[in-house]
């Protein structure tokens, strides 16, 4: 590993002073205290005193000494001096600077401290090995570990040894932690799966494509044949036979680096690695290849069936509309019956002779006949044009069968085990066959079982096959192994573990680990804000009931923009320099070094010359969607395509992406003008729709949104402060409750929203329970109160005209029942052992809910209570919800903007291409929002200089999502060469030239 890799900042702060220490590290360790003043003391003359408590001070600081032990920041010395209350007029320093003297104080001080030096037998040797454990449990770059070595050397009073020595020592231990990986992933292979594994490498004849190629293409299109290729594709992986009985010993997140590296490189730079290293990153991708591969199949199967059982549910209802007239001529023939039927002056005996008088027997028969065909039931199947599909089924099922195995929850395994009798099933069901019938639900009964009681297999393998279907989605089914189909609940805190943990969550969240105070707690806010609402209602203008019980809130006003706020903006903007968006990306790089946070994906590489260029240029090309061709020139080294391509290849990734975001997030909380927008204690989420035209499994049809076409949604996390905190990307148009809690519990920035506002798309119980006891205030907007429910407690309170709405009552008993479990969860979210996303799933209230679920939605709906309590009463609140969701809006507008390159469509096939490309979107925004961010505020600057009136509600009301001034479309030039000027030709390309422009 080569040592050039400590970023320019770090060579600038070790062991030296860069800058003046603030308050708090003059007071932490300048103070001297009386043991200090007491050895101080035992020296000779005010010189000597004072430069031997510069050099104790400084060793502490820094842990080392100077070689000039007075080049030091005159906060220091005057720090120290007036403790040991030596003046200004006390004898010059400048003999202590050049005398021998202070050697001998330096080995002094190591004496009297316990200071020694890193080459010390028993030092060396630990922090190596405390270095080898964070690089084999972890995958921190060289510099992280270079950080935090010199943290630890100063923690043990160590001397810090020479920078390139301390670089050389920290790169030696990552390299034997790599080797040691590397050399345990190869073992126990054999020479046939050696063979297999270099084969991966290899081109086959006839094929454009290595193995390795091939295998890491999954599928793009939701078909039969599709879920079979991708199976095959599964099962080849299978075939492979890497067996990896050391990878339970070894850091997941070490492997899965490597399987990235082998996903994301081309097959010839893998072909060249060591031959150690290649084995290593070839066990490591099939290993994980297999979770993706699992992930496909079981994806596109979902997706399959959804088809089909929507494709059958479409053609009923053409079926029923094109028989609506036979419905309703045999239903108005029984109308005319139940007439006849209900006629009282009929006497009994006559009533039948009556009616077929009126309406003849046959006829009779025939019409219940037909509306007993065309009639439905609520929960019906359409199994009549389920079972014409029937044969499309046979095609893929024998090989889902065969090549997918699942797990199951409690709720979900009478679907595993009739899924399970199908594959030990294939041929038709025998009448003495004991078939699982658990899975058989009441809308199914009267299909899959015959009259004689046996079991009709077309009938029950539909049956199974769609209980299956909502089985995946609630992750009741899962398969392993997996990242987005795994058990969510896999990660639970149990048994001892939660036992220890149990007191700890209590008091991080604030809860209660016995149900009963916290539940007169809560009771105690409901009744009280009920009252307090109740009492203040006449008051509120707002507020009033139509009809019976229909509340009604009105709407806001729009908030006027005085005077002042529009000559301030204006002034602003006019102010605003006009620049060109890559210029801005590069001056936000200088500022803040957010591309010191994109990495090599090796970490083996030193970083490239002019490479924030590099990168720049790559996520300009993400976010405007333009690709690589306009920012190309092949007179530019940093801006040539196969520099750009290896940029795009080796440093642009999720991991790399989050951490330049909270680079910036940080920069934009600084930021003085940015409190005054916000604090960030709030955040908002929205979603921003991309039609995706290509072929792709990884984008679902919403017409409302998408058209004719496919595409996904981008939820995206917004501070008050305008920046972005994180995203998620889904396929489609996912409801937001579910995705929620990931993209707010997941986000990694230093600024921790506790109040979550949203629009009515993520309105849900069990999402209202959860926030409240993670510790979040959930603050959607209502748009429509009238529909909402409220509950309470105390069926016997008096609230007022509220009593007309409150007349849903909380199970306080099923939340006492659950709390244990409640706690477990919340726990485990907190402390990320589940994943938010796949738990939301398991927890929706709809057909067969969990006890769990059912106690956090009533937990949940005493919140909702409450928020909706308070947003009714106060006007302020509703204004501020509608303010936060209308800059999640602007922002939204901006990225428009940012994103117009090929019509705004999303052209990424693959998930992880899609979130790359969302996620440089999101940082080039964060990017625009902090430069308009300092610029603003440079131009209030001058305005308060030149006596413009700015006043602070007005500076309040500003906002940095202004783009006009932004060039996002780059510049043409009509520039050409001499030679070309005087109509000579340009010179012809060379096919083998990759460099063009």
């Amino acid at each position: 590993m080569p040592v050039s890799y400590v970023t320019e900042e770090q060579r600038d702060n070790y062991g030296r002073y860069n800058g003046d220490p603030s308050n708090d590290e003059l007071a932490r360790y300048f103070h001297l205290d009386d043991a200090d003043r007491g050895y101080i003391a035992r020296k000779r003359g005010h010189a000597n005193r004072l430069g031997i408590a510069l050099q104790l001070t400084t060793l502490r600081y820094l842990g080392t000494f100077l070689d000039d032990p007075l080049d030091l920041p005159p906060p220091v010395l005057s720090t120290v001096a007036r403790q040991l209350g030596i003046t200004d007029s006390s004898p010059s320093l400048g003999d202590y600077r050049t005398g021998e003297l202070r050697w001998d104080h330096q080995r002094d001080i190591c004496r009297q401290y316990g200071f020694i030096e890193i080459t010390a037998p028993p030092i060396g040797f630990r922090l190596g090995r405390w270095l080898y454990a964070l690089c084999w449990t972890g995958t921190e770059r060289p510099s992280v570990l270079f950080e935090r070595a010199t943290t630890w050397l100063l923690t043990h009073k160590v001397l810090l040894p020479g920078r390139s020595t301390l670089e050389r020592f920290v790169a030696s231990v990552k390299s034997r932690a790599e080797e040691r990986l590397w050399r345990r992933l190869g073992t126990r292979l054999s020479e046939a799966q050696h063979g297999r594994l270099e084969q991966l490498l290899t081109v086959p004849t006839g094929s454009r494509y290595s193995l390795l190629d091939q295998l890491r293409s999954g599928p793009t299109r939701v078909s039969g044949p599709a879920l079979i290729q991708t199976l095959m594709r599964l099962r080849e992986i299978r075939e492979l036979g890497i067996d990896l009985p050391t990878v339970a010993h070894l850091p997941a997140s070490r492997v899965t680096a490597l399987a990235r590296f082998a996903g994301a490189a081309k097959a010839s730079a893998v072909s060249r690695l060591p031959d150690v290293r290649r084995l290593a990153t070839l066990v490591a991708f099939v290993h994980c290849l297999e979770a993706t591969a699992h992930d496909d199949a079981v994806e596109v199967l979902e997706m399959l069936l959804r088809d089909v059982f929507a494709t059958a549910r479409k053609e009923d209802r053409k079926t029923r509309l094109r028989t609506l007239k036979d419905l309703d001529r045999a239903a108005t023939l029984l109308a005319d019956a139940c007439q006849v039927v209900l006629d009282t002056t009929l006497p009994d005996k006559t009533l039948r002779r009556t009616l077929f008088a009126k309406v003849p027997r046959d006829i009779l028969a025939q019409a219940l006949q037909e509306v007993s065909n065309l009639v439905r039931p609520p929960d019906d199947v359409f199994y009549s044009e389920l079972s014409e599909r029937y044969r499309r089924i046979r095609r893929f099922l024998p090989f889902v069968l065969e090549n997918l195995r699942f797990g199951a929850s409690p709720a979900g395994e009478a679907v595993v085990a009739a899924y399970e009798w199908l594959r030990s099933h294939p041929g038709r069901f025998k009448a003495d066959d004991a078939v699982p019938r658990d899975v058989i639900r009441k809308r199914w009964q009267r299909y899959a079982i015959r009259d004689d009681d046996s079991i009709d297999h077309r009938a029950y393998t539909f049956c199974v096959l769609d209980e299956l279907h909502t089985s995946l989605r609630r992750r009741d089914v899962f398969v392993a192994p997996s990242w987005k189909y795994a058990d969510p609940r896999a990660g639970l805190l149990s048994g001892n573990e939660w036992e220890a943990a149990r007191p700890i969550i209590c008091r991080t969240l604030s809860l209660s680990p016995t149900p009963s105070s916290a539940l007169v707690a809560i009771t105690k806010e409901l009744d009280e804000t009920y009252r307090a609402v109740a009492s203040r209602l006449p008051e509120n203008p707002a507020v009033r009931f139509e009809g019976e019980n229909d509340l009604v809130v009105s709407s806001l006003d729009k908030l006027e923009e005085p005077a002042s706020l529009l000559a301030l903006r204006n002034a602003v903007n006019e102010r605003l320099p006009r620049v060109d968006i890559e210029e801005v990306l590069l001056e936000i790089a200088a500022r803040t070094g957010y591309t010191d946070a994109f990495t090599h994906l090796t970490e083996r590489s030193a970083r490239a010359a002019e490479l924030p260029i590099s990168l720049c240029a790559v996520l300009l090309a993400e976010a405007s969607n333009t690709g690589f061709e306009p920012l190309v020139r092949a007179d530019i080294a940093a801006l040539k395509r196969s520099r750009l391509s290896w940029v795009d290849q080796n440093y642009i990734r999720n991991d790399t992406l989050v951490a330049a975001n909270a680079i910036l997030v940080a920069a934009q909380n600084r930021s003085a003008l940015a409190h005054q927008w916000g604090g960030g204690d709030v955040a908002s989420a929205d979603g921003m729709r991309f039609v995706v035209p290509v072929r792709t499994v990884h984008a679902a049809a919403n017409p409302k949104y998408f058209g004719r076409e496919r595409g996904v949604t981008w939820y995206n996390l917004i501070s008050d402060q305008f920046s972005g905190l994180n995203h998620i990307t889904v396929p489609g148009t996912l409801r937001d409750s579910l995705i929620l809690l990931g993209v707010v519990l997941e986000q990694p920035t230093e600024l921790q929203p506790t109040q979550i506002m949203t629009d009515t798309g993520a309105y849900s119980d069990v999402v209202f329970g959860l926030f409240r006891l993670l510790g979040y205030r959930f603050c959607p907007r209502l748009a429509d109160v009238g529909g909402t429910r409220f509950w309470r407690i105390d069926p016997e309170a008096d609230y007022g005209d509220l009593n007309a709405v409150a007349r849903q009552r909380v199970k306080l008993s099923l939340i006492e029942e659950q709390w244990d479990d409640i706690l477990r969860l919340v726990g485990s979210l907190k402390l990320g052992r589940v994943p938010a996303n796949g738990i939301m799933r398991t927890l929706q209230i709809g057909d067969r809910p969990t006890r769990l679920a059912l106690a956090l939605a009533e937990f949940g709906r005493i919140e909702k209570t409450l928020h909706t309590l308070t947003y009714i009463d106060d006007e302020a609140k509703r204004r501020s919800t509608l303010t936060q969701l209308n800059r999640g809006e602007g922002r939204h507008s901006v990225a428009r903007a940012i994103f117009h390159g090929k019509r705004g469509e999303l052209r990424q096939r693959y998930q992880e291409g899609q979130e790359d490309q969302l996620g440089a979107l999101g940082l080039v925004l964060n990017i625009v929002v902090l430069w308009n961010t300092i610029y603003m505020e440079a131009a209030l600057d001058q305005l308060r200089q030149e006596g413009f009136p700015v006043r602070d509600e007005d500076v309040s009301r500003l906002s940095p999502l202004t783009h006009d001034h932004i060039n996002m479309h780059g510049r043409y030039s009509f520039a050409v060469s001499e030679a070309v000027a005087r109509g000579e030709l340009r010179p012809l390309r060379n096919p083998d030239d990759t460099e063009g422009d």
